[in-house]
């Protein structure tokens, strides 16, 4: 089961080749052809389709490539003892036409020019991920990448982490951490955020104060959640680790680095969900303190540890043994009244969503969506809410499983039990006979040897392997 990670982008195409067609005609007027047989020929080309423009600009992506190896070759290992750089492909989630710096293993790909293009098989999930295609592990970023050259770097920078993260240790558990979407998960996050951004902007005795505000701010959020640190950990780790990586990369100096950091925690609170998006800004910000105060902190370090105590260790921070207090305390300073109110207006808010959610998804007939051999999935990472008792809904999800490929637009359901992924449920569809299957807000193209069949309450469906398919 693999989950991956689109990021939102514009669509862009390639240059025509009309100008061709234009020449062949202007050939035929200086080889002295017959007028009628020129209109004619003009006429039926002027009808002509313009043949399919390419999705993807090959020079465009090449220039791409050149600028994430430049990235990789000035760092030359130093950051993780590793080269970034390695197989890299750009995919177009419409077209999904794949353009690469390198060949593949079972030759999907042709040369064009210095790059390699092809199509990528639509029960693949076109994301900014890591991913195992045609016998390679490849750098995958969807097209068309920021016009931005910072913003672009990081993307590729960060993504390319991600391909050798399992090699250095640094892979784990892909956790989302619904504590952070409650009043009080939100409430003492925020104010750790407001915290870290003074610290980034301080120095001295200020940033040591700020950075112990943070630490207990953290602390006393997760002691009100079981499981709440490891959770958290994981997430910084899994995805805090390749953006810090992008941004100290990418940036021209430390200085840099910092102040962008520090601008991406002020405007975190504006996301609207925070269960796992928050690991983009608290990574970024614990690595670069990290920097200034133990620079080896990145030597040894595992999928288990704890940047936040890894921080407080390398400044010589001690928690307060009255949590709670300390906390209150503290918070005052980080406008935590005013923040407590809008959270409180909020929650309210997040009432009447909850409930459209639990009729749309729960409550009604549905049609559940079972782990199969292939499972791997597609989301937005900004935009998940926890359905407490049920799972997590995504309000765009896209799966590719034995059973086949579900696109979800309006929302779907992803279910969980003790943490763990057991399936996915959408809306019931009313015509079953329909194909692709459809349904409120989605479509499925249920592959042959996979049908429809009651599910556990009147109404309900699920999918179930018949003798034809194919395991």
């Amino acid at each position: 089961m693999r989950p991956t990670e689109p990021y939102p982008s514009s669509r862009a195409t390639g240059a025509s080749a009309a100008a061709g067609r234009l020449s062949a005609v202007a050939r035929i007027f200086a080889l002295g052809a017959c007028q009628a047989l020129i209109l004619a020929s003009s006429a039926l080309a002027a009808q002509e389709p313009p043949p399919a423009k390419s999705a993807i600009d090959p020079a465009l992506a090449g220039r791409y490539f050149a600028e994430a190896k430049s990235i990789s070759d000035k760092d030359g290992g130093r950051l993780w003892g590793a080269p970034l750089y390695g197989a890299m492909l750009f995919v177009d989630d419409n077209t999904r036409e794949v353009v690469a710096n390198r060949p593949d293993y079972q030759n999907l790909l042709t040369s064009q020019g210095e790059v390699f293009v092809g199509t990528l098989p639509s029960e693949e999930n076109t994301s900014n991920t890591a991913m195992r295609w045609a016998g390679i592990t490849w750098t995958m970023l969807r097209w068309p990448l920021p016009d931005d050259a910072f913003e672009r770097d990081k993307i590729m920078i960060h993504e390319s982490f991600h391909r050798i993260q399992d090699e250095l240790g640094l892979g784990g558990p892909d956790t989302s951490c619904d504590h952070l979407d409650t009043r009080d998960g939100r409430v003492w996050l925020q104010l750790e955020w407001r915290a870290l951004r003074s610290a980034l902007l301080a120095q001295g005795a200020a940033r040591k104060k700020a950075i112990q505000d943070a630490l207990v701010f953290r602390s006393f959020r997760r002691s009100l959640f079981d499981h709440a640190a490891a959770a958290e950990n994981a997430l910084e780790i899994h995805e805090g680790l390749p953006e810090y990586t992008g941004i100290v990369l990418c940036a021209k100096t430390p200085r840099e680095a910092a102040a962008y950091a520090a601008s991406r925690l002020m405007g975190a609170s504006s996301m609207s969900t925070f269960v796992r998006s928050f690991a983009y800004v608290t990574g970024p910000a614990y690595g670069l303190l990290l920097d200034d105060f133990t620079p080896a902190w990145r030597k040894g370090l595992k999928a288990t540890d704890d940047l936040g105590t890894l921080l407080g260790t390398a400044c010589g921070e001690s928690l307060p043994a009255d949590l709670k207090t300390a906390a209150a305390a503290r918070a005052t300073a980080y406008g935590s009244k005013e923040l407590t109110a809008s959270e409180d207006k909020l929650a309210a808010q997040k009432a009447s969503q909850l409930a459209a959610y639990r009729a749309r998804f729960v409550e009604g007939p549905v049609l559940v969506l079972p782990i199969a051999e292939g499972f791997n999935y597609a989301f937005n990472p900004t935009d998940q809410v926890p359905l407490a008792g049920h799972g997590t809904v995504y309000p765009y999800l896209r799966i590719s499983a034995a059973w086949g490929v579900m696109e979800a637009t309006q929302g779907a359901l992803m279910l969980l039990k003790d943490s763990m992924i057991t399936g996915a449920q959408v809306p019931a569809p009313k015509d079953t006979k329909a194909r692709p299957l459809k349904g409120d807000g989605w479509t499925l193209d249920l592959k042959d040897g996979w049908a429809l069949v009651p599910g556990a309450r009147p109404g309900d469906l699920t999918l179930k392997r018949t003798a034809l398919a194919q395991p």
